[in-house]
């Protein structure tokens, strides 16, 4: 294995082509499908690439046309994939959803990800230089999911050692794909602990872990990590971190064209501000900005704020930012504009 350059944030995780349909309806009535990508993990590479930071992302996709479109998708937001294998064997994994909320009774999806080249990753199959090589490594509990083999691999980058990145891991309580494995959220509660910076909804951890105390119970069940994010729907996201008080900020009021990516633009925005070493109100604020970037876009990818803007947006009064509203449209905006223009609706 060659050296690896030395990058901000390494993420590691599939990425699959994904279907959305041209309209909204059930899958079985819907006569088109519009060709995207998808992935957690390569969706957070993106929107951090999007945003000045250098970032790899290391994963496996079949040596077929739809890994190609992944590879240079994904490549075209500036993110590094020279550590990306590839499988003459496994396909890349595919995927088709409806136009509907996930959230809704309507929502549709239907995997073709089973034996995927992704699936067949192992602590032996990727490059270990390149996964060292970031300040960042970014992790989600999608990929031990996947096989006995992705298992062993994020056992084995959680596991605390000297000579590590800062482990960044995003829990991603999927239940589906455990295929009704009761330990599924046994393991995803083990690796959090092995990580350094975690990211959980509220929801998710009551679903996985029975734990319905709201952030303070998260930590109480999840004192290992420096730095414990919990993400509270619309009402905003709160901080724990060691040494430090607990730290709330409330979610902008947003103009939802689609809620899908917000999740994984949210933890960009605050690795991003991490990265800088901004203050936790900061970081969760640019996490704010960054899902808000996705909500008011139709895919899961979506430009994010020039970093004055998002910097003049995070700085602002409490009264301010609770006030803000963002639509479509509003990363476009310039720093420049005055502070009575900082309501941005939709145009």
């Amino acid at each position: 294995m060659t050296a690896q350059a030395a990058v901000d944030v390494v993420a590691l995780g599939e990425s699959m082509v994904t279907f959305l349909p041209a309209r909204p309806g059930r899958l079985a009535d819907v006569p088109s499908f519009d060709r995207g990508i998808g992935g957690a993990e390569s969706n957070v590479a993106c929107a951090l690439a999007a945003a000045g930071h250098t970032v790899r992302w290391v994963s496996r996709v079949g040596a077929d046309g739809f890994g190609d479109h992944l590879v240079e998708t994904i490549g075209s937001y500036g993110v590094d994939t020279s550590a990306v294998g590839r499988d003459p064997h496994r396909p890349t994994g595919i995927y088709f959803r409806t136009a509907d909320d996930r959230d809704t009774d309507a929502h549709e999806v239907v995997y073709y990800r089973a034996g995927s080249a992704a699936s067949a990753m192992s602590p032996g199959s990727v490059d270990e230089d390149a996964l060292a090589a970031g300040r960042i490594l970014h992790l989600s509990g999608i990929t031990p999911a996947l096989s006995a083999d992705c298992l062993a691999l994020v056992r084995h980058l959680c596991a605390r050692r000297d000579d590590r990145p800062l482990v960044s891991f995003d829990v991603n309580h999927r239940p589906g794909l455990w295929k009704g494995a009761a330990a599924g959220p046994d393991v995803l509660l083990d690796l959090a602990r092995g990580a350094d910076l975690v990211f959980v909804g509220e929801d998710e951890a009551a679903a996985a872990w029975g734990l319905t105390g709201g952030p303070d119970a998260i930590r109480a069940a999840l004192p290992e990590p420096a730095t414990l994010v919990v993400k509270q729907g619309s009402r905003g996201a709160t901080v724990h971190a060691h040494g430090e008080d607990p730290v709330f900020q409330a979610a902008l009021r947003v103009d939802v064209v689609a809620p899908v990516g917000a999740g994984d633009a949210f933890a960009a925005g605050f690795l991003s501000a991490t990265l800088r070493g901004l203050p936790a109100a900061h970081r969760l604020r640019h996490g704010h900005l960054m899902a808000a970037a996705a909500l008011t876009v139709p895919g899961d990818l979506a430009p994010p704020p020039a970093r004055a803007h998002a910097d003049r947006l995070a700085a602002l009064d409490d009264a301010a930012w609770e006030t803000l509203r963002l639509g479509p449209g509003w990363t476009e905006r310039v720093p420049e504009e005055t502070e009575a223009e900082e309501e941005v609706r939709t145009p």
